[in-house]
């Protein structure tokens, strides 16, 4: 029988074309005063465009810039409440994640604190992860890196990892694949000291 398991690899697939990354991601948002009290302040992301949304200028479109030029865009409009809560089926968005520098992860666990906002931590293995939830009830993971990998070699890196993963028939990566899939690599190793946390995986 054929194995049916797709290829994890990070050279670029035979496809009609490849992208180049990701530009941004619009979210039907609830009011502008919640969403900038959130993104902007809170999360701190600067609102760099605001105006009306060109399909229905009923609605105003909020850009935010979450820390490397990408984008994170919102349609609000003051006759929506904020929500409790999502109502997740399929094609809807599990959850948004943000990167933060790992020398200021507690500084951020902090002020999701302050702000009065449930929150989990998890050490992941592959990185480290914050869950708390805006203010439309919408997951949001804030992230850091467990080990200093350029941006241009995180695909190879997290390749390399899932193949030494497998190799030892472990259920997910560790942080110990992600180390050796960088010294395979020929990187040096830098890894950041962060806080004991759980893996939540219930594995």
């Amino acid at each position: 029988m054929a194995d049916d398991t797709p290829e994890i690899t990070a050279e670029q697939p035979d496809a009609p074309f490849n992208t180049t990354g990701t530009d941004h991601i619009t979210v039907w948002g609830s009011n502008e005063e919640d969403t900038l009290a959130f993104y902007r302040d809170l999360l701190g992301m600067p609102l760099v465009l605001r105006q009306p949304n060109l399909d229905d200028p009923s609605q105003t479109h909020l850009f935010f810039d979450t820390g490397d030029g990408r984008m994170l865009t919102f349609f609000v409009s003051d006759d929506r409440p904020s929500a409790a809560g999502q109502r997740p089926q399929t094609g809807a968005v599990h959850h948004l994640c943000f990167s933060v520098d790992p020398e200021r992860f507690e500084e951020m666990e902090q002020a999701i604190k302050d702000d009065g906002r449930g929150y989990n931590i998890f050490d992941r293995g592959i990185f480290y992860s914050l869950y708390t939830q805006d203010n439309n009830g919408l997951v949001i993971e804030i992230s850091t890196d467990v080990f200093d990998i350029p941006d241009d070699r995180k695909g190879e890196v997290f390749a390399t990892a899932q193949r030494l993963r497998e190799e030892d028939g472990a259920d997910f990566a560790e942080r110990e694949h992600m180390r050796r899939a960088i010294e395979e690599l020929g990187m040096e190793v830098h890894e950041y000291d962060l806080p004991e946390a759980a893996s939540g995986t219930g594995v």
